[in-house]
């Protein structure tokens, strides 16, 4: 009789205990979505103000380029269809992650569209990168031939310092972006395993 007490009031205890472990995971849990949706609202608002600066800087290279250094029309256009190709591509691979409800609905489809963000991401560098130092050497071309081969100039001084300050700026960007986004798919990695443990 008093073992049959003991083996029951064991049990409640046990169920008890694997209650509250339960409760507790379903707090973990959603405490790493909210992170890893945190973590998305980041990039995607980092990619917004790329976005708008981008955008910015066609009229603001008319205005600089053209009008006050005197470069050609041609440098304008050209800089400005590299500037919207990376504005579009930019809202592309933003649009992949910008559903608000996407760590709270299937975490493998989370994954697959945060894994598809981070494989475009740095892809694009393939392109962005060569396309880039073509467009900074026809930049020194420009600087060259309004100075008539003189290279005491402002405009090509003032890109050579801002081309290394940029290239350092965008690398820092790139692998800190690169660093969220595989943050977050370890995240969905830890929180798949434990599901398939559970089963």
């Amino acid at each position: 009789m008093q073992n049959d007490f003991e083996l029951e009031n064991m049990r409640q205890q046990l169920t008890t205990l694997k209650n509250k472990l339960n409760q507790q995971e379903i707090v973990n849990e959603r405490l790493m979505r909210r992170s890893m949706r945190n973590e998305v609202n980041t990039i995607t608002r980092n990619y917004n103000i790329i976005m708008i600066l981008g955008i910015f800087m066609v009229p603001y290279f008319y205005w600089v380029f053209v009008k006050l250094a005197g470069f050609s029309m041609a440098f304008w256009i050209g800089s400005s269809i590299f500037m919207l190709i990376c504005v579009g591509a930019t809202f592309y691979n933003s649009h992949k992650i910008s559903d608000p409800d996407m760590m709270s609905n299937s975490l493998l489809e989370a994954r697959q569209k945060v894994a598809s963000a981070k494989k475009f991401d740095a892809d694009w560098q393939k392109f962005g990168i060569p396309t880039l130092i073509l467009w900074y050497g026809w930049f020194m071309y420009e600087c060259y031939q309004i100075q008539g081969g003189d290279i005491v100039n402002p405009f090509f001084w003032g890109g050579c310092v801002g081309g290394i300050i940029g290239a350092i700026a965008g690398y820092k960007y790139h692998f800190k972006t690169q660093r969220k986004y595989q943050d977050i798919i370890d995240q969905i990695e830890d929180l798949t395993a434990e599901d398939d443990k559970q089963i």
